[in-house]
């Protein structure tokens, strides 16, 4: 009964409206250390000079590098984790089946490998640092959600760990990946401009995605347990519909949440634990009545 309550309270949300993702800040542009003079193409790589205008919200190579790099220094959040990016959909008509990725420079291009579940690992390439290139999809931009996915493995099913969130939304500051697609909202770029600012934050507003639609998120550290409140799922839900176009959350509203990634009070092996929707319904507690014969017998053996 409460999943189905819920269903109709997300589906009227998702027709209403959602909280836009504070991780929308801007990433610095990249250093020049980024910028390596160029080396001996790989062989297996065909250069070519490559006709192509940028999309201004297609992702930046460097910036998706450095990432990469955030990634390696901050591992000690996640030691046991493995860094990957992945494409969730973000336009109700997108086609995620059968994408492709390259690595688009003015005179290279670098196909990048799509695993089944859309996510990849990006090639180093000096090349196409030095000319700035971009990761582009077979894909509007603004169709997909990109997000890194940090992933420790052997975590009991239907759970997160809490630093694997907290090196995600570094990771994911630092390559750029959220984009907003609308000035209008730009007073959140300009409140939060640094991955520390944005993960570190409870005005942060990271966005994170389950799996399936979800019904609750619990934290769980040894004996501390802690359900996280109805604001911190469905994006808030407190956004008008004319905004939902612009969070990248749009179809997949039903399965967000935000994680106390920036509460210190949590370790970073808390488990955050989901329930899903389409989980079966525990059966209710039933309350046991006696007669007045069977309590008088109880009563008479004690």
């Amino acid at each position: 009964m409460k999943r189905r309550a819920m269903s109709r309270i997300v589906a009227s949300l998702l027709s209403g409206g959602c909280m836009i993702s504070g991780a929308q800040a801007q990433v610095p542009a990249a250093p020049a250390s980024l910028t390596p003079a160029p080396e001996t193409p790989d062989p297996g790589i065909q250069t070519v000079t490559v006709t192509y205008t940028r999309d201004p919200v297609d992702k930046s190579y460097r910036k998706m590098i450095r990432g990469m790099e955030r990634f390696q220094r901050e591992h000690a959040l996640a030691p046991q984790a493995t860094l990957r990016f992945r494409l969730l959909p973000r336009s109700p008509s997108v086609d995620m089946r059968g994408i492709t990725l390259r690595v688009v420079g003015d005179h290279i291009a670098v196909p990048v490998a799509v695993a089944p579940d859309n996510s990849f690992t990006l090639p180093r390439n000096a090349q196409a640092l030095a000319e700035d290139a971009a990761v582009v999809a077979n894909r509007k931009t603004t169709s997909m959600t990109w997000r890194a996915q940090v992933m420790t493995p052997g975590l009991p099913p239907d759970t997160r760990r809490l630093g694997d969130l907290r090196l995600e939304c570094l990771v994911g500051m630092e390559a750029g990946l959220v984009s907003n697609s609308s000035p209008l909202f730009g007073w959140i770029s300009n409140a939060l401009t640094s991955p520390e600012q944005v993960c570190n934050s409870p005005d942060g507003n990271f966005l994170f995605f389950t799996e399936r639609p979800v019904f609750g998120v619990t934290l769980r550290a040894g004996d501390r347990t802690e359900v996280l409140p109805f604001r911190f799922l469905y994006a808030g839900g407190d956004q008008t519909r004319d905004m939902l176009p612009f969070c990248d959350c749009q179809v997949l509203l039903d399965r967000t949440y935000y994680a106390p990634i920036w509460d210190r009070g949590w370790p970073d092996d808390t488990l955050v634990i989901f329930e899903y929707m389409d989980d079966p319904a525990q059966a209710p507690m039933q309350t046991q009545t006696q007669t007045p014969d069977a309590a008088h017998a109880q009563e008479a053996t004690r």
